[in-house]
């Protein structure tokens, strides 16, 4: 679920919000906590997946033409 704080400096950068949320999620994934695995090898894993796959869908977007007229997703 996407968190978002009151009263935090706002990041200007395209899916910072949901770098931040994937980052949360993996570094509270057993993965990570358990394991002692890094981020990104839980990442490759499959743990967080929803929030891998709105990250890429939400970076994705920024190269498409059509989401000119659109609207970026995750924003």
């Amino acid at each position: 679920m996407p968190r978002y704080y009151e009263g935090k400096v706002e990041d200007r950068r395209p899916c910072s919000g949901l770098r931040e949320d994937l980052g949360d999620c993996l570094l509270r994934s057993s993965c990570v906590l358990k394991d002692g695995k890094t981020p990104k090898q839980c990442a490759k894993e499959g743990h967080c997946k929803d929030f891998v796959i709105a990250f890429y869908e939400c970076k994705r977007s920024l190269l498409d033409n059509t989401k000119r007229f659109k609207g970026r997703k995750g924003y």
